[in-house]
């Protein structure tokens, strides 16, 4: 059976701490992949700044280079809302031999209770709870604990950083930066 690692997220924009837990959950877990899903919209926090195309093309260029990396459009093909449980039910009509482990943060962990069919979801994929600084990894639900080098990046740090115009070298990979400066996303409006 083959272990697949799924990394859902909006990647707006993507950033070296998404690369970095990915990279270690699938060592941790010796994942053959890592998936990563781009939502359409998120059930649970804002709309994308960004159009899903541009945030799918920074996600090529993030990933590019490892060949454990790879990019799957369930939720950005489907359009609308995007639910977990959906996309897991996806999957695993797809790829029905595959066994998915679905990579969360800790502040998703604290918010499992609220996701949509939890109850379902857990039968269908295996969770795995990586820290995120302030959250503590607790839940009645079955987990997989990962310990990952703790990166206090977040997309929303980035994008303010970015519209006042302030350096985010090393924060995301130089290819997602030009692709960024290019498009001239994130600008002050």
């Amino acid at each position: 059976m083959k272990k697949i690692g799924i990394f859902g997220g909006t990647f707006d924009p993507p950033h070296l701490g998404h690369l970095i837990m990915a990279e270690e959950v699938k060592n941790a877990l010796n994942l053959e992949e890592v998936w990563f899903i781009p939502t359409n919209e998120p059930p649970h926090k804002e709309k994308a700044m960004t159009r899903a195309a541009d945030r799918l093309n920074m996600l090529r260029k993030a990933i590019a280079g490892n060949a454990f990396f790879k990019i799957n459009t369930v939720e950005i093909d489907r359009s609308g809302v995007s639910y977990t449980v959906d996309t897991i039910r996806t999957l695993k009509k797809e790829y029905p031999t595959y066994a998915f482990y679905f990579i969360i943060g800790a502040d998703m962990v604290e918010y499992l209770p609220k996701w949509k069919q939890i109850e379902e979801l857990v039968q269908l994929v295996t969770f795995v709870g990586v820290r995120r600084s302030g959250y503590q990894i607790k839940t009645d639900y079955p987990l997989i604990e990962v310990d990952v080098p703790l990166v206090t990046i977040s997309s929303s740090f980035i994008r303010a950083r970015l519209t006042k115009n302030k350096s985010v070298t090393y924060l995301i990979p130089s290819s997602v930066h030009t692709y960024i400066k290019e498009r001239q996303l994130y600008e002050k409006v």
